[in-house]
Order: C-alpha cells, then structure tokens, then sequence
C-alpha cells in the first residue's frame, strides 16, 4: 500500500497560553511540531508528509521542520475548522493519491512506533480505524445548569486518538459530501465517516498518547518525557586517518582547505566517523566497520554523512532521540577553529537536532607521536542517546 499522513497543525491552541500556538511551543528543548513528525518521519512504510498550517507562521514553521527529509510535502494552508483543514491536505494528496492515509494532530508529540504498527495494521484489516483507549473515570451527562441526569456506562464508552487511519478515497469523499452539506462541525475523521454512513472500526490506543490542549498538559508531557525517554545512553567513538596528497580535508562534512588530503575507503570524514562510532556504541549496534565494511566497493568514496546519517536513523527507529554530541579533533594543522561552527550546523543537520546540542573541539598534541608529527588527523566523540525503556 502507499500509504501518507496529513498532519493538522494550523490551530491557534490559545488554551495553552504563550505567545505561540502549541505546535510551535518548546517540548524537551524542541517545538511540539518538529516531535510530532518525528515517529511518521522515521517509519519505513509511510512515504508521504502532507502538513497543514497557518502561513502567518511560516518562519516558526520551517524551523520546526528543518532536516527531517524528503517524505515532508510542500505545506498547505489550514481553513477555519479543524475539519477544514483536513480536507485541505487531503485535496493536495489527491494529486497523487495514496491508497491509505493517517490523520494526525500536531499537537500529539507521543506516538510511538508501536502505536503507528498497530494503526497500519487495523486500517488493513478494516479500512477505517481509529486509536481508543477505555475510561477509568465515571462519566455523567449534566443539564444547562449542572445538575446530573444520567450516569452512563462507562464499560461502552471509549476515549479516542490520532492517528487515525481510513482508505484514502472514501474519506475524500466523505469531506467532499460533508462541505456540499455545509456540515463543518465534525471534531474528527471518524465521526465524518459515521455520518457519512461508513463502518469505523477501533484498536488499542495508548494512554502515554497525550494531547497537549491546556497548561496542565505541558507540565504533564515534561513528565512524561523524563520518564518515556529515560533509558540515558552513552556511546563513545575514535577514529585515525594518515594524511595524503591533496588540497583540503573533509571535517564533519565540511571541506577544510589544507595542503594535504586525508586517506580512506570513503571519505575519510575521520570525525564524521567518530562520531558515528559513538552512537553505534550507545546503541550497542558495532561499528561503522559492521555497517558499511571498507571490503564492499560501494562505499568506496562515498560521502560520510550517509553513515551518520544511517546511525542517526537506528535511533529514530527505535523512538529515540539524540541528547547530545560532543567531539575532539586532534591535529597540528589544520587550524580548526575559523570552521567550527559552520562544522556543528553540519553535524546537526545530518543527524535533525538543534546546533546548540553539538559540540566540536580541537586540540594538538604538544607535537608528540604521529599527530604532532602531521601524519594524519585522529577524532574522538562522545554521544548520548535516550531511549524509551522498551527499547532493546
């Protein structure tokens, strides 16, 4: 199946007071968008991101996104409803319709990639399915002044979530319907498709699923990240190449004029390298050696930040993230200071996490050994890595 998701991030959100909407509020150092995107960004069955925002915010916006990748489409703006604003995504997709489509808000941060295995699975079996989760609270139906008039069975009733996950034509059709009906009130998908008379079916959500919609909501999802991402790792990496005939070396994916080039298989990003080792390791998943060995041919020459790149996406897989990066580059010459920052913005947008979360340093070694003699450039990192407590 190909299948897309339509993300709704165009709301204002003003119950969570700030001078943002939600989407663009700070989550664990990152706005609720960007942490949103993550889990679709990162699963290998779903090939298309359609966002839809409000284009007052554009700025706000491509700085969420910046280097989550290919899969996000060009975003479309949002309409005055939440239902509106679906349709609009779902007409952009209809330009090259998937097969299945998942409707999610932005203002969930906490899908996990068992939750997005379990929602493709249901819309398989059934064609529409939605995430639900039962109620631990006793459920009263009050009148206009507050007085209860009926206490209602709770064992029946079912809170739900997004994503939820339909066959892409039918729901288009249910929209289109919807809006020559002038029926714009629907509070999600499901509930369109009800009235639209087609079956919706349920499967387990997940409670740590949380949307974010007041104050309260932010303090809770700062506790739940300290705890969902509690598994802290850390790896570390080190990495040597000789230097060879040349006029520049690759340093974190930038090319540092030099009278000399360094020597490899690919490459010879030794730092690139270093610090690939050093997420490998605190994933415990070997070395740059196992992944993509010197023996293979393809990897002759080949540009460093795809192994990085490949690392950064082992941890995303298994519904982590990056903490922190922090580098040393040993080495006489060059001089490695002037490209330190333009070295960190490169490093960061390999791996999709803010500059302020990498660390690149440089030192000699008093001319000591091979290194203070200029026979080549050494490289030693440290990554942390936090994981959910499921994670293996």
């Amino acid at each position: 199946m190909r299948i897309a998701t339509v993300l709704v991030a165009a709301g204002k959100g003003e119950r969570t007071g700030g001078s943002l909407p939600k989407q663009f509020q700070a989550l664990g150092g990152e706005p609720v968008l960007r942490q949103a995107l993550r889990p679709f960004v990162a699963h290998p069955l779903i090939e298309a991101i359609q966002i839809v925002f409000d284009p007052a915010f554009n700025a706000e916006y491509r700085s969420a996104i910046r280097g989550l990748g290919s899969k996000l489409l060009a975003p479309v703006a949002g309409g005055v409803t939440r239902q509106q604003s679906v349709r609009a995504g779902l007409e952009a997709l209809s330009q090259d319709a998937p097969e299945v489509v998942l409707v999610h808000d932005a203002a969930r941060p906490f899908v996990s990639p068992n939750l997005l295995d379990r929602t493709l699975e249901a819309v398989r079996e059934s064609g529409a399915a939605i995430p639900a989760v039962p109620l631990s609270d006793t459920v009263k139906r009050i009148d206009a002044d507050g007085r209860i008039t009926e206490t209602l069975d709770r064992a029946s009733l079912r809170a739900v979530q997004t994503p939820q996950a339909f066959a892409f034509a039918p729901l288009l059709a249910a929209h289109r319907r919807a809006a020559e009906a002038n029926r714009h009130d629907f509070t999600d998908d499901a509930a369109l498709l009800e009235w639209a008379g087609s079956p919706v079916a349920t499967f387990e959500g997940d409670p740590a699923n949380l949307k974010l919609t007041t104050t309260e909501d932010f303090s809770r999802a700062h506790a739940l990240m300290a705890t969902s991402l509690g598994d802290v790792r850390t790896g570390t990496g080190f990495d040597v190449h000789t230097f060879g005939p040349g006029d520049f070396v690759m340093l974190g994916g930038v090319k540092v004029p030099h009278t000399k080039s360094l020597v490899g298989h690919s490459d010879a990003d030794v730092l690139l390298h270093a610090i690939t080792d050093a997420i490998l390791g605190a994933l415990a998943e070997g070395d740059i050696g196992r992944h993509f060995p010197p023996s293979d041919p393809q990897w002759r020459g080949a540009s460093s930040d795809r192994f990085l790149a490949h690392a950064a996406a082992l941890v995303a897989a298994r519904g982590g993230r990056i903490a922190h990066l922090d580098a040393t580059i040993l080495c006489e010459e060059p001089r490695i200071t002037p490209h330190a920052d333009a070295i960190r913005a490169k490093i960061a947008a390999i791996v999709e996490i803010d500059t302020s979360r990498v660390s690149v340093k440089a030192t000699t070694t008093e001319k000591l050994g091979f290194l203070g003699r200029g026979e080549g450039i050494a490289a030693m990192s440290t990554a942390t890595v936090r994981l959910p407590w499921s994670a293996t």
